[in-house]
């Protein structure tokens, strides 16, 4: 008797640009003018999103994944889904953001244990979680590597 099962295909396909001219992070500020082009600017103070910037080894963007949409005050991260797509798009690297409706501007305990959630997943993997940005309404940011927390 022969068993059937299903087969799994995975593929990034890099149709917009080439990664040479791809924008690349430097700064905490780059990452976070990235984001906020991106960022529904009518909806920043009304919902929680998060999302995951996608990196090769030069700290080129290879592209942004918006993981998550949530409430007012949290939304959910699962961390395998977060990895399932970095994994897939080949990537080296990432940095991530969330916005806080509410503007605050510094993380919560919450914010902190993910991101050491997900820095320790990482490191599992050698993918580097190079930030952690918390958006505002007011257009201003929280960075977690220039506050030294990661």
């Amino acid at each position: 008797m022969k068993t059937s099962v299903n087969e799994i295909s995975l593929r990034y396909q890099n149709t917009k640009i080439q990664m040479a001219m791809a924008p690349k992070i430097n700064s905490s500020r780059e990452a976070f003018n990235i984001f906020n082009s991106i960022w529904d600017q009518n909806a920043i103070a009304a919902q929680e999103h998060f999302n995951v910037m996608l990196l090769n080894n030069s700290n080129r963007v290879k592209g942004i994944f918006l993981l998550s949409s949530g409430g007012i005050t949290a939304t959910l991260v699962d961390i395998r889904i977060l990895f399932a797509v970095v994994l897939k798009s080949l990537s080296t690297a990432v940095i991530i953001a969330h916005n806080h409706p509410s503007g605050a501007l510094h993380p919560s305990t919450a914010d902190k244990k993910l991101t050491e959630r997900i820095k320790n997943a990482g490191e599992l993997l050698d993918i580097k979680l190079l930030d952690h940005l918390i958006l505002t309404p007011s257009n201003e940011y929280y960075s977690f590597a220039d506050e030294g927390l990661l």
